[in-house]
C-alpha cells in the first residue's frame, strides 16, 4: 500500500487515543501503543478479515496483543473499527466495572480474542489456535468449500520472547509448520529496567530460523513496508512468520521516547501537549477523532460484512451438500453433545485394581469415536498418562486431521496451546502430564480459569504413591494450588467408575477442569458401581452410611476422603464398626462441584452436628480444616515425600485403613461430645 497523510493521521489518532486514555486513567503503558500502532492499524485495517458487527464469526482472523500492557492500543483499534465499544468506554480505562480493563480479557470486551498480559502466553495461547484452526480445517473443509482458513496474528514484545514459553511454543509452531500463524515483533530494545542489552543479547532472528521460521526484518514505523512483509509471509504456508520490527517505545515524544520512562507511566500533561502539537493535533483537546479519519475506520466495517456476507453463502451451500458435517459443528457452536455419547462409555465391575489412569484411557477410547472435534495429547507422556489412544492418527505437519498431539517436553506451551484450541469453541482439547508437573502449567491454568475456557487438564502419578521416584515426583502442594484457582473444577476420582463420572462432567461442564489421576492400581468399588455417576457431579457424597439402627446419641464419626484414599477409608469404617464406632464414609472428588450444591445437600452429607470428622488425602492438609472443622483430623502430609516402593511410603507416612481407624478412635478418646 501507499503511506498517504490520512494514513499517517490514522496512525497518529490511534496513538493519541492510547495516550489520552492512559493520561486520564493515570495509569498504564502509553510507550508500547506509540510505538506500535503502525503495525497494528496496518493489520486491523489492511490485512485482517473481521466483521466488527459480529466478533464471534468463526471464520474471522484472529488477533492477539500477546504484549497485552499494550491494552490501550487494542480499545483504541477496536473502537475505530466499530466493535461494541465506546468512546466513553475508552475513557474509562482501568476503571472500577469498565469494559477497557488494565490488560486484555477475553469475554469482557468485543473483539478481545484472549486474556493476555502475562508475558509469553499471547502468543503461546496464539499457536494453540493456529493448531486448532488448521485441525478444523482439515476435518471440515471439502473441495471447493474452505469452511474454516483464517489466520492468527500476534504482536509481541521483546519481554514476551524473552520469557521461556514463548521458546517452547516458538519450537511446537516450527516444528509443526502452522504457516497461518503470523508474529509481529515489537522490537523496540526497551525493558522496564533499561535497555534490553542488560540482559538480552541474543540473535533472535537466528533463533526463530532455527525454530523452522520464515524471519524478515522490517521498519516498524512503515506502513507499506509492514503490509509488504506480512503479504510475504502468507504465502509462507509451511512455515510460522516473525517479522522483526524495529520500532522506538514512546515514539513522537521529546523528552521520553526510546527510553523506559515511557513503558508504564503516563507521559505527563505538558508532555502529551508536545506530543499532540509534534502529530500536529490540537494541544487541549483529548480523545479526538478527525471525521476522515472515522470515515477510513468505517469502511472496514463495511469490509468486514461484505466478508462474512461471503462467507456465509459459502456455508449455506456446504450445509446443502454436506449437512451431517454442519450438523456437527453447529452442536458444537452451540455447546451441544452428540445424543447417545454418554452410552458408548465402558463399564466397570467391582475388581481387585485398575490404576484412574488406565480407567481414564479407556474412557477416552470410547469418547475419540464418539464426541466430534475433541483433541489432545500429553507432553511426552502419553504411554505413562493414558492419553495414548491407538485407534487415532496424530496431528503433524502432514496429518492435520488427526486428534492426537505431541507437545513434547513442554508443559508451558502446552497448557497454553490448550487454551488457544479451546478459544475456537469447535475443539474440546485435554492435555495430560504428571501432577508435579502442575507447577509448569500455573500461568497457562490462572488464564484457563479466568476465562473459562472449555479445556481438559489432565494430571496423573498423584500422590507420595509414585514411589522410587522420591519427594522430586511425590506431589504434595499441587492439589491445594489447584483448588486455589477460582472458576477451575478439581476432580480426584477414588476408582474407575468415579473416573468414568469425572469425563463425564468434564465434557459437559464448558469451563477448565483438572482430572487428577492416580498411578496405582485401585480397586473398583462395589459403593460406586451405581453412586458414581450422580455423586461425582455434586462433588461430595454418602458411598457408605452408618449403620441402620445407629440412635442420634450413639458414637458417630465422618470419613471423609478422596482419590486412593477412599477405599482406605471403607476399610477403616470397618474396623471401627468392630469397635462400636458407626462411621459414615464421603467421597469428595470435587471441593468445587461440593460447594455448589445447595446448603440442604451439603449439610445432609456432612451434618453439623457431628463434630467427629477425619479427613484422608495424601497431600497436603491445606483447605481441609473447613471440612474436618475445629475438632477434626486431617491425615495429610505437610512435608516432602521419601523415595522407597509406594506402599512402603504410604505405610510410613501414615496412609493405612489402620492408621485412620486410629485417627477416628483418638477423636473418642478425647471427646465430651459422643457424637
Amino acid at each position: 500500500m501507499e503511506t498517504d497523510s490520512l494514513d499517517i493521521r490514522a496512525i497518529n489518532t490511534v496513538r493519541l487515543l492510547a495516550v489520552d486514555m492512559v493520561e486520564l486513567a493515570d495509569s498504564g503503558h502509553p510507550g508500547m501503543p506509540l510505538g506500535a500502532a503502525p503495525m497494528a492499524y496496518v493489520l486491523f485495517t489492511r490485512i485482517m478479515r473481521h466483521n466488527p458487527r459480529n466478533p464471534r464469526w468463526i471464520n474471522r482472523d484472529r488477533f492477539v496483543l500477546s504484549a497485552g500492557h499494550g491494552s490501550a492500543l487494542l480499545y483504541g483499534l477496536l473502537h475505530l473499527c466499530g466493535y461494541d465499544l465506546s468512546l466513553e468506554d475508552l475513557k474509562q480505562f482501568r476503571q472500577w466495572g469498565s469494559r477497557t480493563p488494565g490488560h486484555p480479557e477475553h469475554g469482557l470486551t468485543p473483539g478481545v480474542e484472549t486474556t493476555t498480559g502475562p508475558l509469553g502466553q499471547g502468543i503461546a495461547t496464539a499457536v494453540g489456535m493456529a493448531i486448532a484452526e488448521r485441525h478444523t480445517s482439515a476435518l471440515l473443509n471439502r473441495e471447493n468449500l474452505p469452511l474454516i482458513d483464517h489466520h492468527t496474528y500476534v504482536i509481541c514484545s521483546d519481554g514476551d520472547l524473552m520469557e521461556g514459553v514463548s521458546s517452547e511454543a516458538s519450537s511446537l509452531a516450527g516444528h509443526l509448520k502452522l504457516g497461518r500463524l503470523i508474529c509481529l515483533y515489537d522490537s523496540n530494545r526497551i525493558s522496564i529496567e533499561g535497555a534490553t542489552s542488560l540482559s538480552f543479547t541474543e540473535d533472535v532472528a537466528a533463533r526463530y530460523r532455527a525454530y523452522g521460521w520464515h524471519v524478515e526484518q522490517i521498519d516498524g514505523n512503515d506502513p507499506a513496508a509492514i503490509e509488504q512483509a506480512i503479504v510475504q509471509a502468507k504465502t509462507c504456508t509451511e512455515r510460522p512468520s516473525l517479522l522483526i520490527a524495529s520500532t522506538t517505545i514512546g515514539f513522537g515524544s521529546p523528552n521520553k521516547a526510546n527510553s523506559a520512562a515511557a513503558h508504564g507511566a503516563p507521559l505527563g500533561r505538558d508532555e502529551v501537549k508536545l506530543l499532540k502539537k509534534a502529530f500536529g493535533f490540537a494541544e487541549s483537546e483529548s480523545f479526538s477523532v478527525p471525521a476522515k479519519v472515522q470515515a477510513l475506520f468505517d469502511t472496514v466495517k463495511e469490509r468486514g460484512e461484505a466478508s462474512e456476507a461471503m462467507w456465509l453463502l459459502l456455508y449455506k451451500e456446504y450445509g446443502k451438500r454436506h449437512p451431517d458435517l454442519l450438523r456437527q459443528l453447529e452442536e458444537r457452536l452451540e455447546r451441544r453433545l452428540p445424543k447417545g455419547w454418554e452410552t458408548s462409555l465402558p463399564t466397570f465391575e467391582p475388581a481387585s485394581g485398575v490404576a484412574t489412569r488406565q480407567a481414564s484411557q479407556r474412557v477416552l477410547e470410547a469418547l475419540t469415536r464418539t464426541v466430534p472435534f475433541l483433541a489432545g495429547g500429553s507432553a511426552d507422556l502419553a504411554p505413562s498418562c493414558g492419553t495414548f489412544i491407538p485407534h487415532t492418527t496424530d496431528f503433524t505437519a502432514e496429518e492435520r486431521g488427526g486428534s492426537t498431539l505431541h507437545f513434547g517436553v513442554r508443559e508451558h506451551a502446552m497448557g497454553a496451546a490448550l487454551n488457544g484450541m479451546a478459544l475456537s469453541e469447535i475443539i474440546i482439547p485435554y492435555g495430560a502430564t504428571f501432577l508435579i508437573f502442575a507447577d509448569y502449567m500455573k500461568p497457562a491454568l490462572r488464564i484457563a480459569s479466568l476465562m473459562q475456557v472449555h479445556a481438559i487438564f489432565i494430571f496423573t502419578h498423584d500422590s507420595i504413591a509414585v514411589g522410587e521416584d522420591g519427594p522430586t515426583h511425590q506431589p504434595i502442594e499441587q492439589l491445594a494450588m489447584l483448588r486455589s484457582l477460582p472458576g477451575l473444577t478439581v476432580i480426584r476420582p477414588a476408582d474407575a467408575n468415579e473416573t468414568k463420572a469425572a469425563w463425564i462432567v468434564a465434557l459437559k461442564a464448558h469451563r477448565p477442569v483438572a482430572l487428577i489421576l492416580s498411578r496405582q492400581s485401585l480397586p473398583v468399588l462395589q459403593e460406586t458401581r451405581e453412586m458414581a455417576s450422580e455423586g461425582v457431579a455434586q462433588g461430595g457424597y454418602i458411598v457408605a452410611e452408618w449403620p441402620e439402627g445407629t440412635l442420634p446419641e450413639g458414637r458417630r464419626a465422618v470419613l471423609i476422603a478422596t482419590g486412593s484414599e477412599v477405599h482406605l477409608a471403607l476399610e477403616a469404617r470397618l474396623m471401627l464398626e468392630a469397635e462400636g464406632i458407626a462411621v459414615r464414609v464421603v467421597s469428595m472428588p470435587s471441593m468445587e462441584l461440593f460447594e455448589e450444591q445447595p446448603e440442604e445437600w451439603r449439610r445432609k452429607v456432612l451434618p453439623p452436628e457431628v463434630k467427629n470428622r477425619v479427613v484422608i488425602e495424601a497431600a497436603s492438609s491445606f483447605g481441609w480444616h473447613r471440612y474436618a472443622g475445629d475438632r477434626g483430623i486431617v491425615l495429610g502430609i505437610d512435608h516432602f515425600g521419601r523415595s522407597a516402593k509406594g506402599p512402603v511410603v504410604q505405610q510410613a507416612f501414615g496412609f493405612t485403613a489402620e492408621h485412620a481407624a486410629e485417627c477416628v478412635q483418638s477423636l473418642f478418646n478425647s471427646s465430651q461430645n459422643p457424637l
